[in-house]
């Protein structure tokens, strides 16, 4: 087994570019797949997911590739979330596999959910929904007792190098990650003529560089350096538990009812209301509230919003443009997508 590892891992690095290319193309059919014939969506949800966890595994052995290689030197310098996720990574082992199992568990909940659509009754479905937003909240949950700080999203780093500026692997390198099947051989010593026989001389005391008289402070306290205080947590809390309450909600009223819909948008502006204001150097957490209200828009795809506001405006577009060159394509395309957004509560899960 790990024989076989070991050749996909160095057939990985030596043909990243053309897998990433090969990852996008794919990737982007599955924006047109649904409608286009029968259970077409959960064929796209299906690759989705692979595309999705195929990409996660592939970023971990680069990742791990990169930071080992000698040769390699990034042309751009890491962006702040990608050093904080790293550094919680690095630092505790527990947030690194709650983090990637969280964001396995996002790959494939849409696909979890087409599946008992087709296989279960209504109210089992929505059972299963909680079932999984229960593992999702206490996954959260136990991040946030990590870090004591906000979660931030997505909870690992994203791939932030160019696959064509990575170094190729030697011919006689097994595998980027695994340990080497045989010891490597001794190095060839140095020629007689070629050694240097003298003395250096010691450095003078204005070339070297002071002793540090404090231990440098770790990068996860840097980007995030305030803890969280009462408020925070309670805004943190409520923010993790308001898509349990939606769907709890939804399983115990009807599905047009107002009441799921006004409950989680009550969580939604109480946790905004009592969470801190970030200071001007907290650039990465700023990033992360700046998102949180930008998803605030997804509320239009939900609901009764969706059914009596956003819903016939969507209709009267795709309409309007069915017979416009172009923009009809664009149209066609809304349409497909308009029953899933009936169907399924992931398209648009908050």
């Amino acid at each position: 087994m790990s024989a076989v590892l070991a050749h996909y891992e160095s057939f990985l690095v030596n043909n990243v570019s053309a897998i990433s290319t090969l990852e996008s193309s794919l990737r982007s059919i599955t924006w047109i797949l649904p409608g286009r014939f029968k259970d077409a969506e959960l064929a796209s949800e299906a690759l989705s997911a692979l595309l999705n966890s195929m990409s996660m595994y592939h970023d971990t052995l680069l990742s791990k590739f990169v930071h080992s290689h000698p040769k390699y030197r990034p042309l751009i310098p890491s962006t702040l979330h990608s050093r904080y996720t790293r550094a919680w990574s690095d630092k505790s082992r527990l947030y690194k596999w709650i983090a990637r199992s969280l964001e396995l568990v996002r790959y494939l909940e849409l696909l979890v959910e087409m599946g008992l659509r087709r296989k279960v009754s209504v109210k089992a479905r929505w059972r299963s929904v909680v079932f999984i937003e229960i593992i999702k909240a206490v996954l959260r949950l136990i991040l946030l007792k990590i870090t004591k700080r906000p979660l931030i999203s997505p909870l690992i780093p994203e791939r932030e190098f160019d696959p064509a500026a990575l170094p190729e692997l030697s011919d006689d390198a097994s595998s980027p990650t695994l340990a080497p099947s045989s010891p490597p051989s001794s190095l060839p010593s140095t020629p007689e003529h070629f050694k240097n026989n003298h003395i250096p001389l010691p450095p003078h005391s204005l070339l070297t560089p002071p002793p540090p008289n404090h231990s440098p402070q770790p990068v996860e306290d840097y980007l995030l350096p305030k803890a969280l205080t009462t408020a925070d947590w309670t805004a943190e809390i409520l923010f993790t538990l308001r898509p349990l309450v939606y769907v709890a909600a939804m399983l115990a009223s009807d599905r047009k009812s107002n009441r799921p819909l006004l409950t989680a948008l009550a969580f939604e502006f109480l946790s905004r209301n009592l969470r801190r204001v970030p200071s001007s150097s907290s650039s990465l957490e700023r990033s992360e509230y700046a998102k949180r209200d930008r998803d605030i828009v997804w509320y239009l795809l939900r609901g009764s919003i969706w059914q009596e506001w956003t819903r016939p405006k969507v209709e009267a577009f795709v309409d309007s443009t069915s017979r416009t060159p172009l923009v009809g394509l664009l149209g066609a395309l809304v349409k497909d997508w308009i029953p899933l957004i009936d169907e399924y509560y992931y398209y648009t899960a908050p």
